[in-house]
């Protein structure tokens, strides 16, 4: 019999992995900090001795859930201006809060606030993008979560740099000293097309793929963001973006809310991930995401919470309720979007979608005890 560090037993597990394995009476082998074995109690424990037993007391054991796209340090700003469409609310309102009273101090107050209340609904992952990024990182390993941490780049000044260059430099900094971190995965963030200029966004492609990390982005959030994009540049925004090399590297876009299938299925050929955010979309009435459509197309679509600011919380279940809910609706088609498949989408495909699928999202040897 091998002796490993914790064996949880009594337990319905969701594996959450491509078959959506169950096992009624299930039990879990944790050694280290990974997965071992995962089935049926009987024949598990005649196998593992654990150091640590754990009685699940026959409640359901499934992965964490993966928040792919938010602001974490934003708690600190819930609230500070709501009812507002998403130009006015960010460039009249947050940026220039931000600018004026966002530190390295904020950030990790704010982060630790922000773990704390994604814990409590069960979350053990999430994607950020936001300023000091590696105070963000700091706060996140500290509380024990695992990150997809993307420090901002944008075409102005901003809280933690006076210059575009100045952000590239503290993101290469950042993503060299963090590679190879147990829980953090670094990534470099340009903000959006419409804050950064084409040599911004060709920049952050070549320094993406010079370290083989994830780029964290926004893209197509309104309509109007679309719409001047074919005004200023004649083409929508995926062509715009495929154009300056980002899809070369491993892109996490959050929103797609006007979005084409001609540029899902440039997603799809460039294994970008898609990050839907229902009720941010729905607060600042930026329409809702075709993510029925992505779906059908094969694209791996997570959900998450976007900023405590424009949401205005952090609770994992509720958006996933909210997703199935929301889909439901504009397609007309109330078999849209169903249990298994929304909670796959903040699980196991959240994390494809993070490009973090090899480490966690579902509950399968080899895998992260994120759960």
């Amino acid at each position: 019999m091998k002796q490993v560090d914790t064996l949880f037993i009594n337990a319905h597990i969701l594996t959450m992995d491509e078959e959506f394995h169950q096992y009624p009476t299930g039990a879990l082998v944790v050694d280290g900090d990974s997965i071992l074995a995962v089935g049926d109690e009987k024949e598990l424990v005649s196998k593992y001795q654990g150091k640590q037993i754990v009685d699940c007391g026959g409640k359901a054991l499934m992965p964490g859930l993966i928040n792919a796209h938010t602001h974490v340090p934003m708690t600190l700003v819930r609230g500070l201006a709501d009812d507002l469409r998403l130009d006015v609310w960010l460039m009249g309102y947050m940026m220039p809060v931000e600018r004026e009273f966002v530190s390295p101090d904020f950030v990790r107050l704010g982060t630790s606030i922000a773990c704390a209340e994604m814990i409590r609904s069960g979350v053990t992952s999430f994607a950020d993008m936001y300023y000091f990024e590696e105070d963000v990182a700091k706060a996140t390993a500290a509380a024990g979560m695992r990150a997809l941490c993307g420090q901002t780049v944008l075409k102005f000044p901003s809280p933690d740099a006076r210059s575009f260059e100045e952000s590239l430099a503290y993101a290469r900094d950042f993503i060299s000293r963090w590679k190879d971190h147990p829980l953090i995965v670094p990534a470099v963030s340009p903000h959006a097309p419409y804050t950064c200029t084409a040599e911004i966004l060709k920049a952050c492609a070549d320094l993406a793929l010079e370290f083989d990390v994830p780029i964290h982005t926004h893209i197509s959030e309104t309509a109007l963001e679309v719409e001047n994009m074919r005004n200023e540049q004649g083409m929508p925004v995926v062509p715009y973006i495929k154009k300056q090399g980002l899809l070369e590297a491993k892109v996490l876009a959050a929103h797609c809310v006007h979005i084409d299938e001609g540029e899902m299925r440039t997603f799809l050929h460039y294994n970008t991930g898609v990050a839907h955010n229902p009720s941010s979309n729905l607060k600042l009435a930026s329409g809702a995401a075709p993510v029925k459509k992505m779906l059908d197309i094969g694209l791996n679509v997570g959900i998450g919470t976007d900023g405590p600011a424009s949401n205005n919380d952090l609770d994992m279940f509720e958006e996933i309720r909210l997703a199935a809910f929301l889909a439901k609706n504009t397609s007309g088609d109330p078999t849209a979007l169903p249990a298994r498949t929304v909670l796959a989408m903040d699980t196991r495909i959240g994390a494809q979608a993070m490009h973090i699928g090899h480490l966690t999202g579902s509950l399968a040897p080899g895998k992260r005890a994120d759960i």
